[in-house]
């Protein structure tokens, strides 16, 4: 039997990166998959696509994850058409980086929105599900810039640091009725947003990582299934680092 399989797995922001490979790795691992995007393009339909090709029940939504009449509306709509959600990937986020001196009040409050009001959002809406079902697995993405901090992404940072507090108090509010939070914390890892940095900056970035590589969004994937899947059923309420020893 697949670690996955007969679970139903929901992925935010899942068109293309790290979210299109936890998708991608969720089926492998024989998981039905609801994912959404904040709009329909060649990228979500070609990945509703692929996602059936394993032979899984598979269908995207599109939703803005910001916006909490959207995020219920979507959830309510999975519920109706899968009939369980056992695994929430609270993914989607962007980046607006700046220096605070420069930064305006809308990019704060955009990555603010998108990045950790979306995990109220879901999370709010999919808790009776899984209040329910007397079972469940959050995943919420955060990232080490939440454990660190970084100059240049007070918004970035404050957003993903939001999401650890979250995450704990999730675990703490529905272990009771075993439903499990965790957050991971991604580092240095290889996305179209990343490769838009100059191919010098990236090796001499990857040169200042102990296991001297970037990451790969298949590392992250790989963490979720675990996460999801029933080996992990009392690992709840932690910040794992997904970063080859940057930060330890």
């Amino acid at each position: 039997m697949k670690l996955l399989e007969g679970k139903l797995v929901l992925v935010t922001g899942a068109a293309r990166g790290i979210g299109k490979a936890i998708a991608i790795e969720c089926a492998k691992a024989g998981a039905d998959i609801a994912f959404t995007d904040i709009k329909k393009d060649d990228s979500f339909s070609a990945l509703e696509k692929d996602l059936q090709d394993f032979g899984v029940k598979a269908k995207g939504y599109e939703s803005n994850a910001a916006n909490l009449e959207s995020s219920q509306n979507t959830i309510d709509q999975i519920h109706a058409d899968f009939g369980r959600i056992d695994v929430l990937v609270n993914n989607a986020g962007i980046t607006r980086d700046a220096l605070l001196m420069r930064m305006t009040e809308e990019q704060w409050d955009m990555v603010i929105n998108v990045n950790l009001k979306s995990v109220f959002n879901l999370t709010k809406a999919v808790q009776k599900i899984m209040l329910k079902q007397r079972s469940g697995s959050i995943i919420n993405m955060s990232s080490v810039v939440g454990v660190s901090g970084n100059a240049g992404q007070t918004n970035y940072s404050a957003s993903k640091a939001g999401i650890i507090g979250f995450t704990k108090s999730i675990a703490r509010e529905l272990g009771p009725r075993n439903i499990r939070c965790n957050a991971i914390a991604p580092g240095f890892i290889e996305t179209e947003m990343t490769n838009a940095i100059p191919e010098e900056a990236r090796k001499e970035w990857a040169q200042k990582i102990p296991l001297r590589r970037a990451g790969t969004p298949l590392d992250v994937a790989n963490l979720v299934v675990f996460l999801g899947s029933d080996m992990s059923t009392y690992i709840s309420g932690q910040v794992i680092n997904v970063c080859g020893a940057m930060l330890t």
